[in-house]
């Protein structure tokens, strides 16, 4: 595996995970993690095609997240990166990740023969995290990392409780998670700055697919309808018996899904 370089908007380096060989997919993973979270569905997929995973500047393990963070930075890096690969590109996100894909076509769509949008969080209606992400901060803030990540993931997320109870109750999911905490608070603010409403993408013809887990809470079905409904080359598949997290509990159905995408708008 390599890694790719490329210079940014504000003079900061981007990296990105390099490997394998063929069209180019370049991959935005979700929060709470780096790029490696995307491990196993990268597996599945080096053997057909080049994979670049960007690694969020955010999520740079030990580095420092400054305030305030946006989209529109996320955005740009995204664009820096596909700059260096030859087209066409799919390009790939998850969560938080797919908001800034679908950010970054916004800003420039020429490199992306297509998008693959795995349930991004995007305010379709109302704010993403709202009144949960300023307790989330205020967590944050009191020196209290593993209660802002019980927020995000019970009162953001909506995941159902009794998960949460039982990924807090592991000591090592606790402490990765409150290792990111400061990286995935500022990543629920960058969301919400963007405001309700998705009409600017109205006009972003990129063909797309929109994924989504017939488990997910309810809120991510509802932004990806939304978007599906606006975006006006868009089409939605759904995950039978997975929820927000299938690049780690099926990654093979999640690349096979990804793989079909691509076989619609890369020319090999």
């Amino acid at each position: 595996m390599a890694e790719l370089l490329a210079p940014s908007d504000d003079g900061r380096t981007v990296t990105a995970l390099d490997e394998g060989t063929g069209p180019n997919l370049l991959v935005v993973h979700p929060g709470g993690g780096d790029a490696t979270a995307w491990d196993g569905v990268a597996g599945h997929l080096t053997c057909d095609f080049r994979v670049v995973r960007l690694q969020r500047r955010i999520y740079v393990p030990g580095a420092e997240v400054a305030l305030p963070h946006s989209m529109a930075v996320e955005a740009a890096d995204i664009v820096a990166v596909a700059a260096l690969l030859e087209r066409p590109v799919l390009l790939v996100g998850h969560s938080s990740g797919a908001v800034a894909a679908l950010e970054a076509a916004l800003l420039d769509p020429s490199p992306f023969a297509g998008l693959v949008l795995y349930e991004p969080p995007m305010p379709t209606r109302e704010l993403t995290a709202g009144a949960a992400g300023a307790r989330a901060r205020a967590a944050l803030d009191g020196g209290d990392p593993v209660e802002a990540m019980r927020i995000h993931m019970r009162d953001i997320v909506r995941m159902p409780a009794t998960m949460v109870d039982a990924m807090f109750a592991d000591e090592h999911a606790r402490a990765a998670l409150a290792a990111n905490a400061a990286a995935q608070i500022a990543d629920n603010e960058a969301i919400d700055a963007l405001g309700v409403g998705v009409d600017r993408f109205g006009t972003l013809a990129t063909p797309t697919t929109l994924i989504e887990g017939d488990l997910s809470p309810a809120h991510l079905r509802e932004r990806v309808a939304d978007l599906a409904a606006t975006l006006p080359n868009a089409h939605t598949l759904t995950l039978p018996g997975q929820g927000h997290i299938a690049h780690l509990t099926a990654p093979t159905a999640l690349a096979d899904t990804i793989r079909a995408a691509a076989g619609r708008v890369l020319h090999r």
